[in-house]
């Protein structure tokens, strides 16, 4: 069935929540425009509908994370790095059609909330609230379409089904202006905050926040600089006092959070165990299946706001000394203790500390032990603690789609393409470094404030500072593509450890352990492994392949076959 026709067909069948406070749905068996949405009861079910997690991240809220170049699944390639994406690509099929299952359904009730019942029934100041909410949403998944696909097909109707088989795409400029018109309305007329609830919804800051990303994306960086600004000026976010502590489970309703989704394990809205597993260390029960890429570990400036070839704080035998704070916030420091055990990848480490009972035990996160063990030797911390182990491995951390850090540095970013360097935009920057430190912006000796105007200098201390600060958030994918810098950085080979036995002759017994040497960085934050792989101190562990047509995703296959006049873009 073409998924586009679910702008037609649910029109006839709506998905809504059921019940308020609940996130479990179930269907309705064909309500009326004349009988549906006639109370705010009824309207507030819809509404929920519209924030369930598949409409916003088919990947459990892990992201694209994938796609980028922080991390890898073992030696399997996304096929955005095999180079092999196709009309026939899951991910960009799933994508395109949740989408349009939720613009559908965004439609369906502006119309239905038009009518002479529903207006009789419910105040106008709610009804006004409640369609701000439904253009905000749409204006979302439009906003989402247009990124990853460039033209899409466009209507802000229910169409019929004819329609839908005949529809072909609209300019991506004429979408966005509609996107932008959707998300200006959408600001006017929500609130700025909802009291205290149990159910999280859009608010005036969220759709700020979400034109802000989409401008930024798009180029348009007066649109972009002015969203975020308004966004700031609310007064209604601030930074969370710690990193680390915000992507927690146990962390909720966080300032910081200016838009995201609750999960709730007691409400079967969670991530599930599989994706929790692949990140958990194999000592504790996990497969650490998902790894970190060097280029990520390398990516961390030095505590003297240095990469780590100019900074003579970096030693590469020991590569977590002396970074900024959000490296080892994110990726588990060698011989520190994590989810119960110490941790160690070094092959002579073949046992370590049971924590509970300070026992030793064998050493699974070893490959001397465990051939599937981190290929890079690195596994993952950011918001991963011991509660991870409990519930059946399923974990509840909120979901988050834009915090209060990214629309600080959105507006950095968008003021120094504009070449508007002032105050504001060090303020920005210096506001998220300092906190990585758990210092206050004005203590500058405390932490390695940017001080550059320089544009050039400028763009590239806002880049670094992204990386560093929303790994595993799924923006890195995106960000190297606005940045035209895809075609350079997800065709770089990925690197790790030689094996055990090599490992242990050719760097542990030279004192060479962890970094045989320190790798170059290039001008874009890349670290050259190259030397080391030629000398035969390092592993590669898989190429990668990317070609240029991937800038934009395939439009799925079934929707060109049944469509005349669907087109597909370039090189698929």
């Amino acid at each position: 069935m073409k998924s586009y026709l679910y702008i037609a067909l649910t029109s006839v069948l709506l998905i809504v929540a059921g019940c308020q406070n609940s996130l479990d749905l179930y269907p309705l068996a064909q309500p009326s425009a004349e009988k549906w949405y006639s109370t705010e009861a009824e309207i507030a079910l819809a509404l929920n509908d519209l924030y369930r997690p598949d409409w916003w991240n088919p990947d459990e809220g892990i992201g694209n994370e994938v796609l980028s170049d922080d991390n890898f699944y073992r030696t399997t390639l996304s096929p955005i790095k095999a180079g092999t994406t196709n009309s026939q690509w899951g991910t960009s099929t799933l994508l395109w059609r949740n989408s349009y299952k939720a613009i559908a359904r965004a439609n369906r009730a502006l119309l239905a909330l038009d009518n002479p019942v529903t207006k009789a029934n419910v105040p106008a100041a709610k009804l006004a609230i409640y369609v701000a909410e439904l253009k905000f949403h749409r204006a979302s998944q439009y906003a989402r379409l247009i990124t990853y696909f460039g033209d899409v097909v466009y209507s802000d109707g229910v169409i019929s089904i004819e329609e839908a088989y005949t529809k072909g795409r609209t300019d991506r400029k004429t979408v966005l202006a509609n996107v932008y018109s959707d998300y200006d309305a959408a600001a006017a007329d929500l609130p700025k905050n909802y009291a205290a609830s149990a159910v999280k919804r859009a608010t005036k800051g969220a759709a700020l926040a979400m034109k802000a990303r989409l401008a930024l994306y798009m180029g348009d960086f007066k649109i972009a600089a002015d969203a975020a600004k308004a966004c700031m000026d609310l007064a209604e976010y601030s930074l969370h006092p710690t990193y680390a502590s915000l992507f927690l489970q146990n962390t909720k309703n966080s300032r910081e959070v200016v838009f995201g989704l609750p999960r709730s394990i007691a409400l079967n809205v969670s991530i599930g165990s599989s994706n929790a597993l692949d990140r958990l260390t194999r000592n504790a029960g996990g497969f650490a299946a998902v790894a970190p890429t060097w280029d990520l570990l390398c990516s961390y400036l030095c505590t003297d706001g240095l990469p780590i070839d100019k900074s003579p704080l970096f030693d590469p035998r020991n590569p977590f000394k002396n970074r900024d704070p959000r490296c080892t916030a994110t990726l588990v420091e060698f011989g520190t203790p994590h989810l119960g055990f110490t941790y160690d990848p070094n092959p002579t480490a073949l046992r370590v500390a049971r924590l509970s009972n300070n026992s030793q035990v064998t050493n699974n996160d070893n490959r001397a032990n465990a051939q599937f063990a981190s290929f890079t030797g690195l596994v993952w911390k950011k918001g991963i603690d011991d509660t991870w182990l409990q519930n059946g491995n399923r974990i509840e951390p909120d979901q988050i789609i834009v915090r209060y850090a990214d629309v600080l540095l959105m507006y950095a970013e968008a003021k120094v393409e504009l070449s508007e360097i002032d105050k504001s935009v060090l303020d920005a920057v210096n506001a998220v470094r300092a906190r990585a430190y758990a210092v206050a912006p004005t203590a500058t000796t405390a932490y390695p404030a940017v001080t550059t105007t320089n544009q050039r200098d400028l763009r590239k201390a806002i880049r670094i500072e992204r990386r560093m600060e929303f790994v595993n958030e799924g923006l890195r994918y995106m960000d190297l593509v606005r940045w035209r810098l895809a075609e350079k950085v997800l065709s770089r080979p990925i690197y790790g450890m030689l094996d055990p036995n090599e490992l242990k002759a050719k760097i542990v017994d030279k004192n060479l352990w962890f970094f045989p040497s320190t790798p170059t960085i290039d001008e874009d934050g890349l670290a050259d492994f190259k030397p080391m792989f030629d000398a035969g101190l390092i592993k590669l562990i898989v190429p990668t392949a990317w070609t240029n047509q991937q800038y934009l995703w395939p439009i799925p296959a079934a929707e060109i076959q049944i469509n005349t006049n669907m087109k597909q873009n370039d090189g698929y």
